[in-house]
């Protein structure tokens, strides 16, 4: 019987005949390598539905196929690797496979034990000891702009309070955004320079781009309208990066920290544990 039609068959079979497929299935082979067998019932069926016709042909022989191929390969392995390398192997597989349970039940026990509340002077302490990596390797800014079209009738209203920026003013200039094509007002918050130029698109034309390295209040015209922007604070590459800039990262640092602590303690626990309880013993 040709391969195609195997497939075919064993396809037809497996979503008319739940029964069948159950009882007789499991024993209903569609290859073989040597003495191995792949079975029908070894065959991912959630691959295949949702397909017919041709579609599920080629899935299921592309399962045959890659079964096929690794058992010849294996095969080939196991003939032509000599013993020695064959048990490097088995070794190495066995090791795997218990460091894969080991990391699985140790990081389980620490996301249930470990405390994730960090105070503001563990982060500032942890970022002092690490001056030397929070160092920037691209500009940072704090700035704030609006987008908006040049002749809006309040102009001159919304240039006062975006200058002034006081309480009032932002919540003001919040109230009106719909009017704007595009704004970012949060000038407290540390982003990179390249950001403001994607965003800001006469920046982009080049010699513009030395108008973000100092604080200044800039207007730009282009097509899309009048920009004005209030650039607060600056810092260059090779600087101090700020904690607020780096927080994210010394938070995990802190976490990270605790977690190779926790990590020894559990260890230590489950070893006293079980000789506490003589599942574990120790002979001189």
């Amino acid at each position: 019987m040709k391969l195609n039609t195997l497939i075919l068959l064993l396809i037809t079979l497996t979503f008319s005949s739940c029964h069948w497929s159950k009882k007789k299935g499991a024993l209903e082979p569609v290859a073989r390598v040597d003495n191995m067998f792949l079975y029908k019932s070894d065959l991912s069926l959630d691959l295949l539905r949702g397909l017919t016709g041709q579609d599920s042909v080629v899935q299921a022989k592309n399962q045959i196929n890659k079964w096929v191929t690794n058992q010849l390969l294996i095969s080939g392995a196991e003939f032509n690797l000599n013993q020695d390398t064959q048990q490097q192997f088995e070794d190495l597989v066995q090791q795997y496979r218990k460091d894969l349970y080991t990391s699985a039940y140790l990081e389980a026990l620490v996301e249930k034990n470990i405390d994730t509340l960090i105070l503001s002077s563990e982060l500032e302490e942890v970022y002092k000891q690490n001056l030397e990596v929070f160092i920037l390797n691209e500009d940072l800014i704090k700035l704030r702009y609006i987008n908006l079209n040049s002749n809006i009738s309040n102009l001159r209203e919304i240039k006062k309070s975006f200058r002034r920026f006081n309480i009032d003013d932002q919540i003001f200039l919040d109230s009106i955004s719909l009017q704007f094509n595009s704004f970012f007002l949060k000038d407290s918050v540390w982003i990179k320079s390249t950001q403001a130029i994607e965003k800001i698109k006469p920046l982009q034309s080049g010699f513009n781009k030395v108008l973000l390295k100092k604080p200044n209040f800039i207007q730009l015209k282009d097509s899309l309208g009048l920009y004005l922007m209030e650039i607060k604070q600056v810092l260059s590459r090779g600087s101090q990066a700020p904690l607020a800039y780096v927080l994210p990262t010394v938070k995990q640092m802190v976490i990270n920290k605790r977690k190779l602590k926790l990590i020894t303690q559990l260890k230590s626990e489950i070893v006293n544990d079980a000789i506490k309880t003589n599942k574990l013993e120790f002979f001189d």
